[in-house]
């Protein structure tokens, strides 16, 4: 939504499971939100310590809006939640649509929702993580199956988080 908790906590772990699978030059990631409210500004101090310490540095990334470009620039557009999807869907031209999908539909979680631990307390950005992690290794997992089975053939593809 503001991209400064879910989305860029997936775009660190996704990110660092790309790097350890050694595939850093072919699948380039980025995060991006679907309202405005927090343009240029770090993730969540709170979102920030929870990857920390799990070793994922989100210190680097700062937020920003989704354009209509980001849906012809990128091979896959993925919302944590299924009102994001609503947002992305109404700005997403057309003929795109097949580029939308739900970060959870890549984990084997009972919920289809990464759920928004801004206004929460307690454990809900260790929550968060858990949901993403599993999420981020079955996009992985994906992306190697449905791009890299044949690496002399494959150039690469990119993911908005």
């Amino acid at each position: 939504m503001g991209n400064i908790c879910r989305s860029p906590s997936a775009e660190g772990v996704f990110h660092d499971r790309v790097k350890t699978a050694g595939l850093e030059d072919r699948i380039k990631t980025d995060s991006a939100g679907t309202h405005a409210y927090h343009i240029g500004n770090p993730p969540d101090p709170r979102a920030q310590l929870a990857a920390e310490k799990r070793n994922i540095d989100l210190s680097t990334l700062s937020a920003r809006k989704v354009s209509s470009d980001d849906f012809i620039h990128f091979d896959y557009i993925i919302a944590m939640d299924k009102s994001n999807r609503e947002d992305l869907a109404a700005i997403c031209p057309a003929g795109y649509e097949h580029k939308i999908h739900l970060f959870l539909d890549y984990s084997k979680s009972e919920t289809s929702e990464v759920p928004d631990p801004y206004y929460g307390s307690g454990n809900g950005f260790e929550i968060v993580l858990n949901l993403i992690e599993e999420a981020a290794d079955g996009l992985l997992t994906h992306l190697q199956t449905s791009y890299f089975q044949n690496s002399e053939t494959c150039s690469g593809t990119e993911t908005a988080l």
